[in-house]
């Protein structure tokens, strides 16, 4: 029998944090001083150098991580389950390990990280927010999971996502709201709400999200952080409820990736996540192609400042106009005319692919009512997308899987001559927290205008479901104070050009915004 690990770190604070310091205090301190101190706030390829180079233990490095989550979580609530024990057991045997045999474990050796908790994880509670899944506790790793045990990852707990991660903002029954480290008035966004406001604070140096309409990157672009939407099948994505548990299908627009306080970090755990799904890994690998050039004066850069269909605030566009300025003056060649798409065609048949996916785990009896209710919706009116899309036919699925092919060859037309795209990653900073309020009266403020509430993804879904890399990155900030972001989208399988640009670009941008939970 799996032993059932579900320590709720909002509600055991005080415990969590009295334990910690008792088990420091018993036992030695390798690596101590100002620098051990505050390595966990340091990004996740110095505390790798540091493990590697033994300055500092992977159980002294836990015990850190896991005293600024019994002092910052409570206020957040981005940790919802803690596995304190089994990390320090795995903690301990990195740290043997590498004591015995001078060798890492992998690449993530004894680096103490959370999971988001759509991800099941061995034996210990996977709930994806959903009350019918309170006491699930999976019998094996979800495939991403197994890749990070496998690099030498201490999985510590689970972070916060929306109900079975259906909204953009996260809250549900289980275990409550994830506030915006920034703002607590703000949304952290959803659905990887709880991993994006973790790395945000420190409470780990990266994260697994994933990303079907923006869940990965809307909430990195409101919480400051980096995230990179993975080229579609580059990463196994079995394991990530929803599906409901057991299945072994998923959506045809889900991707995982990695979300990071820095691009570079980005990169660590893209290399260990991008991999053929375990039943394929006999057969052939997985390697992505290098970046296209190594200077950023040498890349073809396309800009789409905003759009009439989604139309970006002012901090927003005037933003995009620095980010163009910038290339320019590094002496990118840049493109500021030229669109790949037309965005209301493109998120019109975003919108269909996605509701129809989504249908999968309906039930009989739900399924049913939603076929009688599409039947009697007129064929003209534009509110009956969803219920249309939702139950459609299989041949009207195929014809617009057609359509979604030929927009990959526009795509594909259009990198043909650029190396990357730059857009807004969101309409406005972070929006008010809506959670309390019923999806159908929520709604956006850009400008003074009131807008629909899903505007605030409509630049993501560009990407979604024409399988395209896409990451966010912060790139500014309002004058509130709030994270502003920008979004790379790059030719498919060019995840690495995608990073490259977006390391070159942090060099030149300002420090991303800290939030005051992100202190030693």
């Amino acid at each position: 029998m799996i032993r059932r690990r579900t320590l709720l770190v909002a509600s055991t604070a005080a415990a969590a944090a009295s334990a910690v310091t008792s088990s420091a205090a018993a036992r030695p301190r390798s690596g101590a001083g100002k620098a051990g101190r505050s390595l966990h706030l340091a990004p996740a390829r110095a505390q790798l150098t540091a493990l590697r180079r033994r300055k500092i233990t992977s159980r002294d490095l836990l015990e850190r991580y896991l005293r600024h989550i019994a002092a910052a979580n409570p206020d957040l609530n981005a940790v919802v389950t803690l596995d304190a024990d089994a990390a320090r057991t795995a903690a301990d045997e990195a740290d043997r390990h590498l004591a015995r045999t001078g060798k890492p474990l992998g690449p993530l050796h004894g680096l103490p990280l959370t999971v988001k908790d759509a991800l099941e994880t061995k034996g210990l509670r996977t709930t994806s927010g959903s009350p019918d899944l309170t006491d699930h506790v999976p019998g094996q790793d979800a495939d991403a999971v197994a890749r990070l045990r496998a690099a030498g990852a201490v999985i510590l707990g689970k972070t916060n996502v929306p109900t079975m991660c259906q909204d953009i903002q996260t809250s549900n029954p289980v275990f409550g709201r994830t506030k915006n480290p920034h703002d607590d008035t703000r949304t952290a966004g959803g659905s990887s709400g709880g991993p994006a406001a973790a790395v945000a604070a420190g409470l780990t140096s990266l994260e697994v999200g994933s990303d079907l309409a923006g869940s990965l990157r809307l909430p990195a672009a409101y919480c400051g952080v980096y995230a990179l939407r993975t080229s579609f099948g580059t990463v196994p994505t079995r394991g990530h409820i929803p599906r409901p548990p057991g299945w072994l299908t998923s959506s045809d627009m889900l991707t995982l990736g990695p979300i990071a306080r820095t691009p570079e970090d980005l990169g660590v755990l893209l290399d260990v996540l991008a991999a053929p799904a375990p039943a394929d890994a006999t057969a052939w690998k997985l390697d992505l192609p290098a970046p296209k050039h190594s200077r950023l004066r040498d890349y073809r850069v396309g800009i789409w400042q905003d759009d009439p269909y989604c139309h970006v605030d002012k901090e927003t566009r005037d933003l995009l106009g620095h980010v163009a300025a910038l290339v320019r003056s590094a002496g990118a060649t840049v493109d500021d005319s030229t669109r790949p798409v037309n965005l209301a065609d493109s998120d019109e048949l975003f919108q269909r692919l996605m509701y129809a996916t989504a249908s999968a785990t309906a039930t009989d009896e739900a399924f049913a009512d939603d076929v009688a209710a599409a039947e009697k919706i007129p064929a003209d009116d534009p509110s009956g997308l969803f219920l249309r899309s939702r139950t459609m036919r299989h041949r009207d699925w195929m014809l617009a899987n057609e359509e979604r092919e030929k927009l990959r060859g526009r795509w594909a037309g259009y990198f043909a001559d650029h190396d990357v795209l730059i857009t807004p990653a969101t309409p406005t900073a972070a929006v008010d927290d809506q959670t309390a309020t019923p999806v159908p009266s929520r709604y956006l403020t850009v400008d003074g205008e009131k807008r629909p509430y899903f505007d605030q993804t409509a630049w993501l879904n560009m990407a979604g479901h024409v399988k395209l890399p896409a990451a966010v990155l912060p790139a500014g900030k309002t004058a509130d104070g709030l994270p502003l972001a920008i979004q790379i989208i790059g030719p498919y399988l060019a995840d690495r050009t995608v990073l490259d640009v977006a390391e070159h670009l942090a060099r030149l941008l300002p420090d991303p915004v800290r939030p005051p939970a992100f202190t030693a």
